[in-house]
């Protein structure tokens, strides 16, 4: 999806992005992406709008028919009181029912794993996690990856000297 189709998805407003997990790229590959809320409290929210948070370390996991993200670290509010925030506690995911049961199925069929890849405000100021439903590569694989990239650039820069 180009740029240009994000903000007319998101109403002219670009997506502000709060943290990503770009090492996931690298480890897995990605078969499908969704768009799921959060359920947070206030100074963790506040907390997010200051910039500050971590999903590099987070999974998201199905317990009970529901979705959680778990081990995603969003420091507590430094102007909060005593009422502040667990840094690292399960967030519940908002998701509709039929996707938390397809979600639940590819990662007890086929051994995938739920990867959060972006922590984002969208154009209305809500938090939004983009989850990706991934296999885990191999050494190999990534390998493979890293040579192909290797070559596009190689061959990109041939093209504009040769040109």
């Amino acid at each position: 999806m180009s740029q240009q189709d994000k903000r007319k998805q998101t109403g002219g407003l670009p997506a502000r992005v709060v943290a990503e997990n770009r090492k996931a790229r690298h480890d897995y590959s990605f078969e499908d992406m969704f768009e799921a809320g959060i359920a947070l409290q206030g100074t963790e929210v506040k907390s997010l709008r200051f910039g500050k948070g971590n999903i590099a370390e987070a999974y998201a996991e199905i317990r009970g028919g529901e979705a959680w993200l778990v081990n995603a670290h969003i420091p507590e509010f430094s102007h909060g009181n005593r009422h502040n925030h667990e840094p690292t506690r399960p967030r519940k995911l908002l998701l509709h029912k039929r996707e938390i049961n397809r979600l639940g199925g590819a990662v007890q069929r086929k051994g995938m794993t739920l990867v959060p890849t972006k922590l984002y405000f969208d154009a209305r100021g809500r938090v939004k996690l983009e989850l990706a439903l991934a296999k885990g590569k191999q050494a190999h694989d990534k390998r493979q990856a890293i040579k192909e990239r290797d070559w596009a650039r190689q061959k990109s820069r041939l093209m504009k000297d040769y040109g």
